[in-house]
């Protein structure tokens, strides 16, 4: 096998393995992402029942807050554009890994092909010349 083959096949097996860590990352980052969403979501919708004059608690790291109805589905919505805006930004990444190992993949085809007709043609000169 020849060795610039050699050295292409390990620093793809290389990348491809670092590739699907952080594609599986992405989709683990993505799916918490979702969650965390959808539960803004419900959360929005319940209190979106309650009078504006409510008074209600909003989660601070380990405390709760007191606020009113308005402020806190305000909020809410500000954390919904941002987990959107995350969620896409990861699936442009996720997207961008892949079609950089596809690219690996491809130029790594075209050098077994390009030693592969390389070989070719040198045995059916050498066949060409011992006739």
């Amino acid at each position: 096998m020849d060795m610039e083959l050699k050295k292409a096949f390990t620093e793809m097996q290389v990348n491809k393995i670092e590739s699907t860590k952080k594609i599986r990352l992405l989709d683990m980052k993505t799916d918490s992402l979702k969650v965390q969403k959808q539960r803004i979501e419900v959360t929005s919708k319940e209190i979106s029942g309650l009078n504006t004059e409510t008074k209600v608690y909003a989660s601070v790291g380990r405390m709760f807050v007191l606020s009113d109805v308005p402020s806190l589905t305000e909020e809410m919505k500000t954390k919904q554009t941002s987990f959107e805006d995350m969620i896409s930004q990861c699936d442009k990444n996720k997207e961008f890994l892949l079609k950089n190992l596809k690219e690996q993949e491809d130029s790594l085809r075209e050098l077994v092909q390009q030693k592969r007709t390389e070989s070719t043609t040198k045995e059916n000169g050498t066949d060409n010349k011992k006739e």
